[in-house]
């Protein structure tokens, strides 16, 4: 009895600590004005300087993984569908990691990515953070409205369904606004 109540209470605390790390709100405020977030030049897979600047206008899906981490692979499929479908709604996906970028290129082509995949090294760490990832955990999602401000975080990956409430949300504001 005293070793189902050891397990018992193992499986409580291992489970409140999935929930704290995967779904509790960040609590970290955005840490970057919009400005300075569409100031932010990266580079692609090519060594090619690109300013987030390009973005502005657009809700941005700014998705922070790596290719050594098994969630990111397994969300990037959700996210070349959401690029796909969510597009012409003036949604864009960005992929951004610290990894090399022939490794980056190599990993996009395998697994068909559509959208933009920057690179950097620290500056990627320190714009997840400015972006409310505190625990610097992967993958990372920060969607950001067409002015630059963050209206939705999430530790782990996304779902489509999940992904696809926040953007229909954040679309009917823009085609509101027009």
């Amino acid at each position: 009895m005293k070793a189902f109540a050891a397990i018992a209470l193992s499986a409580v605390a291992a489970g409140t600590a999935a929930w704290w790390v995967f779904e509790k709100p960040p609590s970290a405020p955005q840490a970057i004005a919009p400005a300075a977030l569409w100031a932010v030049t990266l580079a692609d897979t090519r060594g090619r300087p690109q300013s987030l600047g390009q973005f502005r206008g657009h809700i941005v899906v700014a998705n922070f993984w790596a290719t050594w981490c098994a969630p990111c692979r397994e969300e990037m499929p959700t996210l070349v569908r959401a690029q796909t479908r969510w597009a012409p709604r003036d949604v864009r996906v960005i992929g951004l990691t610290a990894d090399s970028p022939e490794a980056v290129e190599r990993f996009g082509h395998e697994l068909g990515v559509n959208y933009p995949l920057l690179v950097g090294k620290g500056e990627i760490d320190e714009i997840a953070r400015r972006l409310g990832n505190s625990q610097g955990v992967l993958p990372y999602t920060a969607i950001v409205d067409a002015e630059g401000r963050v209206v939705a975080t999430k530790v782990g990956a996304y779902s489509e369904a999940e992904l696809d409430a926040v953007l229909e949300g954040q679309a009917r504001k823009i085609t509101e606004r027009r």
